[in-house]
């Protein structure tokens, strides 16, 4: 549990969350946001189908492996 204990407190709450975000606005500035954030859409959803991908190849040559061994 300390562990735990532990995440919780390192957490960032409300003020920090405002600050985070306004530090954001001036890095980036408004016009460059939803280009990041598509960015990173892209790169999650390519991230779930790789993952997709490897899931069914594995269980295709789990059923392999058993069609073979019968």
């Amino acid at each position: 549990m300390p562990n735990l204990n532990m995440f919780l407190i390192s957490m960032p709450g409300g003020s920090e969350w405002i600050l985070i975000i306004i530090v954001v606005l001036l890095m980036f500035g408004g016009k460059k946001i939803p280009e990041l954030m598509r960015g990173i859409g892209r790169g999650i959803r390519e991230f779930n189908d790789a993952k997709e991908s490897v899931k069914t190849e594995i269980q295709e040559g789990m059923k392999e492996k058993e069609v073979v061994k019968n």
